[in-house]
């Protein structure tokens, strides 16, 4: 019971950072479309503002994931004499929720990098 309500809490935890990883880009790319059409005008492709808008995301995400590997290795040096039949340092643990959590990101930034090169330069060029 206690594994099932902690992967239920994890999973919220991962929809919602899902959830404000998309919300962060796509108020991003709001604000840039005129930056972006610009880009498209000059003859940026776009798989470069794909590029650009993902590459944003996956920076957002590198920082909070070397944190956050920062923080849960000094939290597991603090509770490593409490526990008892279950290494404190596991690796394999620690590469598997960076892979998870990289690949969240890029899903979760896919949507608005999409929209994001979708933008038509006349359009983007003429709005504000």
């Amino acid at each position: 019971m206690s594994a099932l309500l902690m992967g239920l809490f994890a999973g919220t935890a991962l929809l919602l950072a899902a959830l404000g990883i998309s919300g962060v880009i796509g108020y991003s790319v709001a604000q840039r479309t005129r930056e972006m059409g610009i880009r498209m005008a000059l003859g940026a492709s776009r798989t470069r503002v794909l590029t650009l808008v993902l590459g944003q995301g996956l920076r957002l995400t590198a920082l909070g994931v070397v944190l956050g590997l920062g923080l849960s290795l000094g939290l597991a040096r603090l509770l490593d004499a409490m526990l008892y039949g279950v290494a404190a340092y596991d690796g394999w643990t620690f590469v598997g929720v960076a892979l998870l959590l990289g690949t969240v990101a890029v899903l979760a930034a896919w949507l608005p990098a999409r929209r994001a090169t979708r933008v038509d330069p006349a359009i983007a060029l003429r709005a504000e």
